[in-house]
């Protein structure tokens, strides 16, 4: 693979980080049920962290880099279409409804 990857502690960590958020909002969310619920007592479930394989994630990290990559050259051929030698956030905007119907 001659092409820049993107590092595997990036992809976890990120993952991690989003993992952790929706932890947070599902015990916020099931905390207020049960104050809003007489039978709230003994019915929460021990949650357990999530974890990824190692596998699954090189496999997420090779997804993102030709995710990235595929933008990057759509919004180049963009930019070159309209005469401009930089990918602009307008070019991105372009091609992103078409990319994420592709992927």
């Amino acid at each position: 693979m001659g092409e820049a990857a993107f590092e595997c502690p990036l992809i976890h960590a990120i993952l991690k980080r989003v993992w952790t958020a929706r932890t947070l909002e599902r015990e916020r969310i099931e905390a207020n049920e049960a104050l809003d619920s007489e039978a709230g007592a003994g019915t929460s479930k021990k949650s357990r962290p999530t974890s990824v394989n190692g596998n699954a994630l090189k496999l997420s990290c090779e997804l993102v880099r030709v995710f990235v990559t595929e933008a990057v050259q759509r919004a180049a051929a963009v930019a070159e279409a309209e005469g401009s030698t930089q990918i602009e956030p307008s070019h991105l905007e372009f091609i992103l409804p078409q990319l994420l119907l592709d992927f």
